[in-house]
């Protein structure tokens, strides 16, 4: 019989039987032991010996000491199959009253679907040659007193997903693929600046001015120094602080915290990479970014394209580049230079669409609201949008031909921000001059407006060399690579509201 919990059943009946059982076993000893080893993975015993036939299986036996989590159980009279599974997957384990004896056999027919077991044993094929362990020995190492899922149906309900991960990672296979590749993708990140001489740096999360991208900060206070301090929106200025001390090419993957709206896009936890290279231009930094990209996609997928959504996206392809401007025009042909380019028809626009501005912004400001709310989301091929307004560029070098841009551009796949990277201002005059500007907004109530950091001007003040840098949305970019809607599926705890 498969044993499997019915729906119907009372979840509080279930629990209060397995206590019961619980109990028992706390009568024969310690119930929660803590002295079995594991020898062997499930996974790496099915690659090993799948193609092995059964008779040199009987002749030459393997002994394998495995242990996990009972997912599955059949009882066939004398003779029993369960299916173990472990941090590799999963693999069938056989008792019978001969082995592991009547005893043994007994017990586990007594167990749970969930319970955790260590046994020792020989590898066999089945008739349908499936590697399977005869158990010679079993050990119970923790009881399972809430049932899992019923296994057809699994767990269905998304915000029970988020809240209980753990039980999650138990049940869906896809969610536990999920965040191994995400571990994986951020190794293949690492190792690739590593290999082109980035060094590895943390700076500080808890900072006495919260600088480095436009953002609300959570705020906090550090009883012993009686200070307030906001937890990082960005590492951004302490990285080029580096850069000024002579690490001419850095990187840290950090948490960044935002005190911002939950969607499937912000979460406000996440984590970033960025990264600084002295000697460099925004030129550099695009060209690093889309070989960092093809080669995450063939480390860890072993392919350069990907499907996200049911659409294909090929990293090996030249990536589209195309200003703020030329986006708007492309995807909106009816918005043409007389709209853009003159602020009374891009504010008429912007009304006509219903689309809230900024009434203090430039034509520069204007045509990015526009941009953002209309043209953002139709740029599913991988996209570089070029020369943002300075105005919005508080920290971005201003262009040589033209000083109201600045040498900055964002990347977006699949509707979606995934990059911002500029050539850094190392002029401090001009800094402190953007600084006070940030400055005036945030006095008039713009709270997501930058402070300004007199430290940051006096690192400044010593000399930056010429450099570019880059920040890329991790999450963000595990939901591409995992075909994932919401950036709650990649995160492991993602904030949700108080059950």
């Amino acid at each position: 019989m498969d044993e499997q919990q019915p729906p119907s059943q009372d979840t509080n009946q279930i629990i209060e039987e397995r206590r019961a059982k619980l109990r028992a076993m706390r009568e024969k000893g310690p119930a929660y032991p803590n002295d079995f080893w594991r020898n062997d993975l499930a996974a790496d015993l099915i690659e090993r010996h799948e193609k092995a036939d059964r008779d040199s299986l009987d002749l030459n036996p393997v002994i394998v000491k495995v242990a996990g989590r009972i997912m599955l159980k059949r009882v066939m009279g004398k003779a029993s199959f369960g299916t173990l599974q472990d941090m590799s997957g999963q693999i069938q384990i056989y008792l019978t009253d001969s082995y592991p004896g009547k005893e043994q056999h007994a017990a586990f027919k007594h167990c749970d679907i969930g319970d955790i077991i260590g046994v020792n044993g020989v590898l066999f094929k089945t008739r349908t040659d499936e590697v399977t362990v005869r158990v010679r020995e079993l050990r119970f190492l923790a009881k399972s007193l809430r049932p899992l899922p019923e296994k057809f149906h699994g767990l269905t309900d998304q915000e029970l997903k988020y809240r209980q991960r753990y039980l999650d990672l138990i049940v869906n296979e896809d969610a536990r693929l999920t965040f191994v590749q995400r571990s994986r993708m951020i190794q293949a990140i690492r190792n690739f600046l590593l290999a082109k001489r980035f060094l590895e740096v943390e700076t500080p999360m808890m900072q006495p001015i919260p600088g480095g991208a436009a953002a609300r900060p959570f705020v906090t206070h550090h009883n012993a120094l009686d200070m307030k301090l906001y937890l990082r929106i960005a590492p951004e200025l302490y990285l080029k602080r580096l850069v000024v001390g002579g690490f001419e090419k850095v990187f840290e993957i950090n948490r960044n915290f935002r005190n911002e709206g939950i969607s499937t896009r912000h979460n406000p936890e996440f984590t970033m990479l960025e990264f600084y290279a002295a000697y460099t231009t925004y030129e550099y930094m695009m060209s690093v970014i889309s070989q960092m990209l093809l080669h995450v996609a063939q480390t860890v997928l072993g392919t350069s394209r990907i499907v996200y959504q049911g659409r294909e996206i090929d990293f090996e392809k030249p990536y589209e580049r195309l200003t703020i401007t030329e986006a708007i025009k492309k995807h909106h042909p009816e918005c043409g230079d007389e709209i853009l380019n003159n602020r009374e028809a891009l504010t008429a626009r912007l009304k006509e669409l219903g689309i809230p501005y900024k009434p203090s912004d430039g034509i520069g400001g204007l045509q990015l609201t526009l941009f953002e709310n209309t043209t953002e989301s139709m740029l599913f091929e991988p996209t570089f949008i070029l020369d943002y307004p300075a105005e919005v560029s508080p920290l971005a070098r201003r262009s040589d031909r033209n000083p109201d841009i600045t040498e900055r551009f964002e990347l977006y796949i699949a509707g979606r921000e995934i990059a911002n990277g500029f050539s850094e201002l190392n002029d401090p005059e001009d800094q402190a001059a953007r600084f006070l500007e940030q400055a005036k907004q945030k006095d008039a109530g713009d709270a997501e407006a930058m402070h300004y950091d007199a430290d940051y001007i006096r690192a400044l003040e010593f000399g930056m060399a010429p450099a570019s840098g880059a920040g890329i949305g991790i999450d963000r970019l595990v939901m591409l690579f995992t075909d994932s809607p919401s950036i709650r599926d990649v995160i492991l705890f993602p904030h949700l509201r108080p059950e």
